[in-house]
């Protein structure tokens, strides 16, 4: 099975041109690969948010604030 649609490589490669699987789908792996980028972040970003949270209702205020100024 041929991802690039070539069934045989007995040809002269110097004129092929791009000779990588799925060619055609670069805009479309990039777009999906940004949304799950920017996904993954806002994920992320609630997560830690609710954890810190948390930790605020758990322990001495000023204490937690100076820990996470520091870092």
């Amino acid at each position: 099975m041929s991802t690039i649609g070539y069934e045989s490589w007995a040809v002269d490669l110097a004129e092929v041109g791009a000779i990588y699987p799925f060619q055609g789908w670069e805009m479309t792996m990039t777009v999906i690969g940004v949304i799950f980028w920017i996904g993954w972040h806002r994920i992320q970003f609630k997560r830690e948010s609710e954890h810190l949270e948390k930790a605020k209702m758990l322990g001495d205020t000023d204490k937690i604030t100076a820990i996470v100024e520091r870092y």
